[in-house]
């Protein structure tokens, strides 16, 4: 099982973001009468309470926030410490397939991966955690400019070799492993958690039953199955069950299939095709799993320092179950 983080270091500072949402409603007119009025804006959470990972709604030690870019092709499953995550955003990028990018503080697995390179549409991503710490394998020249002036503190193997080992037991490039606590011990300027706007809380009314959920990228197939049992949904991609190497079958509590633009961006890996860019600033609608239902939501986020917001369509707050939480950036 992960181990629990160990004492933190002096000296960090808290980094407290503050984000105000304004939710986009829905609302109608009656046939004899003026217009219901819109809902009422919704202010996302600025603070969480003492000792409760503002992540994952769960008891925990806030701690720095440590994002790592993980490999999701079939070579590179099943992986190591994604259990231990409290997000994974789940990302598009070239030929169509996906990428994962999963973000700890409450607690640290000995290992993560195997590690991959950075994408721009990481930097919108992760501005509202402040400076977290981003580990990954490298990124295309061009990128690196953007990286470096970038609210992060990044960890590779040329800044940080010994955060880092290859793994005997799987071909290059899909054997790169990340150790967590030498990662941070190597990103001093890391912040701690502070909300990015999720709430976490009982069920809202109505939802439909659901026992999955497919959603499809261009060239990868992903479908949440709720599990009872697990108080959970199993992942599965193309097909096959996601597994970590160190806690089994993936089960996070909350899934959000969060509708977004993806469009080319600037950027071309080593073979030339296109990197797509995901765009998170903005608004749109989504979908929340949690507790066998989907709901229906909309998600704001106006202000690209600031966090994602999710509402019902009439604007009231949509909280999720307490847990691990993936969010699935599908296109629109």
């Amino acid at each position: 099982m992960p181990g629990a983080r160990g004492p933190r270091r002096p000296g960090r500072g808290l980094t407290a973001l503050l984000c105000v949402v304004t939710a986009a409603g829905l609302y109608g007119c009656s046939g004899s009468g003026p217009p219901d009025p819109p809902p009422t804006p919704t202010r996302a959470p600025t603070t969480a309470p003492a000792g409760v990972s503002p992540f994952t709604g769960l008891p925990a030690r806030i701690g720095p926030v440590l994002a790592v870019k993980v490999d999701n092709v079939a070579a590179a499953r099943p992986q190591t410490g994604l259990g231990a995550a409290d997000l994974v955003y789940v990302e598009q990028v070239e030929g169509g397939v996906t990428r994962l990018l999963a973000v700890y503080s409450s607690r640290l697995p000995d290992s993560v991966g195997p590690v991959r390179s950075a994408r721009e549409s990481d930097i919108s991503l992760l501005r509202p955690f402040g400076r977290p710490a981003l580990a990954y394998s490298g990124a295309q020249t061009k990128l690196n400019p953007l990286l470096d002036a970038a609210s992060l503190d990044l960890v590779t193997e040329s800044n940080a070799p010994g955060a880092f080992r290859r793994s005997p037991d799987r071909p290059a490039p899909h054997n790169l492993y990340l150790r967590p606590e030498r990662a941070l011990a190597a990103a001093p300027d890391a912040s701690d958690a502070a909300p990015v706007g999720l709430r976490f809380g009982a069920a809202p009314a109505g939802g439909t039953a659901a026992a999955e959920e497919t959603v499809r990228f261009p060239a990868a197939r992903y479908t949440f199955t709720w599990s009872a049992a697990d108080r959970g949904w199993h992942v599965t991609l193309d097909g096959r069950a996601m597994t970590a190497t160190d806690t089994g079958r993936l089960a996070p509590a909350t899934v959000v299939v969060q509708r977004v633009t993806v469009r080319p961006s600037e950027f071309h890996d080593v073979t030339g095709a296109v990197s797509p860019y995901t765009e998170t600033t903005g608004s749109g609608t989504a979908t929340v799993l949690r507790d066998g239902r989907a709901y229906e939501a909309r998600w704001s986020r106006p202000d690209p320092a600031g966090g994602t917001a999710f509402t019902t369509p009439d604007g009231s707050p949509l909280a999720f179950a307490r847990g691990q939480v993936w969010f699935v950036l599908a296109p629109r």
